[in-house]
């Protein structure tokens, strides 16, 4: 029996072995398309959630697992985002060494959270989940040559953002 089958029935282990393989992932590509915390923590929840409702519309055969949560998840980030735009969740700065580092971390965040939406999602799922683009596409609901294109203009889109980070680099115009 399969793991959604089993926690559908009620097996907590089930369960906890679906939610304790995949929420990290979920959270993080969730908090990277949100930019909240506490959004990104809502939205895993649901997800799990709707997972084990009885309309849940999850079939094995069709797509894996990880695929369908990162739809979800997805689509309940979209959601939020057109719900409630510009949440800023950075947190409070101390010692000058940090400084320099979270000022770039939140300059590539901005930067990313700037790119239209298509690209920041497939850039999201490429970079910091390490997802392959068939997947990626699969997850979009679009053509692989679609997902790459998007990467392909997300990556230009930061390179020339964030050019005045890095020394050295000229800005093409």
């Amino acid at each position: 029996m399969d793991l959604v089958k089993a926690a559908r029935k009620g097996e907590e282990a089930a369960f906890l072995q679906l939610f304790e393989e995949h929420h990290l992932p979920l959270f993080r590509f969730a908090y990277r398309l949100t930019g909240s915390v506490a959004d990104a923590e809502d939205i895993v929840q649901e997800c799990f959630l709707s997972l084990l409702r009885p309309g849940c519309t999850y079939d094995p055969k069709r797509t894996p697992i990880r695929t369908y949560l990162f739809g979800i998840v997805r689509n309940q980030s979209l959601k939020r985002l057109r719900r409630s735009i510009g949440v800023d969740g950075t947190p409070p700065r101390s010692p000058e060494s940090e400084f320099l580092r979270d000022e770039m971390q939140d300059a590539v965040s901005r930067a990313v959270m700037e790119l239209p939406e298509i690209q920041r999602e497939v850039l999201v799922l490429a970079h910091y989940e390490q997802m392959p683009l068939a997947e990626i596409a699969q997850v979009l609901g679009v053509e692989l040559g679609a997902a790459k294109s998007r990467l392909q203009r997300a990556r230009a889109s930061l390179k020339e953002t964030l050019a005045a980070y890095a020394p050295g680099m000229e800005r093409k115009r």
